[in-house]
């Protein structure tokens, strides 16, 4: 059986820096994400444009693009968009990664990704206080929603996406994100 090698949180801060590398750290284990692709980064661009716009124009929060959030002590985990409310962003150096969950953790399913390794994720974003992971799945232009109170739901292309207790009359229209165009 091989042995993991296991890095501490100021080991991890240590790694160099690679152009176009992302590293995350899962329970002290190295985690390489992969450079994704331009079906992924449209969906993510998407998303990210359309709740910025609402979250700034209403002085909601903030709107991140693949920023580290320091979960718990070994874990960090880089959500491909996040959504911090207005009253947390007084916490956050903007020379750091955040500490805590984001409200709202957004992951966008690329090929290479592991079921397994995706239903961690979101575990631990809700165990470190997210209210709501949602996992876009751009091939089969879906959405599914997993609730801090356990509940979760799917929402396909020709539906929106509203989360009411997260950000009030924000939808988000599937198709619009999903379309090739």
């Amino acid at each position: 059986m091989a042995t993991k090698t296991l890095l501490t949180i100021e080991q991890f801060d240590q790694l160099p820096v690679k152009e176009g590398i992302l590293y995350e750290l899962n329970q002290g284990e190295l985690v390489t994400i992969t450079e994704p692709m331009p079906r992924h980064n449209r969906v993510r661009d998407r998303i990210a444009r359309r709740m910025g716009i609402f979250v700034e124009g209403r002085k909601l929060g903030e709107v991140f693009l693949e920023t580290g959030y320091q979960l718990i002590p070994e874990t960090v985990r880089i959500p491909d968009v996040s959504f911090v409310p207005a009253d947390r962003l007084g916490e956050i150096d903007p020379n750091r990664r955040i500490q805590g969950a984001p409200a709202l953790a957004i992951e966008v399913v690329s090929p290479t990704d592991l079921a397994e390794e995706l239903t961690q994720k979101v575990k631990q974003y809700l165990a470190a206080g997210a209210l709501a992971v949602w996992v876009f799945y751009p091939k089969t232009r879906e959405v599914q929603v997993f609730r801090a109170d356990g509940g979760s739901f799917v929402r396909r292309e020709h539906e929106t996406l509203e989360d009411p207790d997260i950000l009030l009359d924000f939808s988000l229209d599937l198709k619009s994100v999903f379309d090739q165009g």
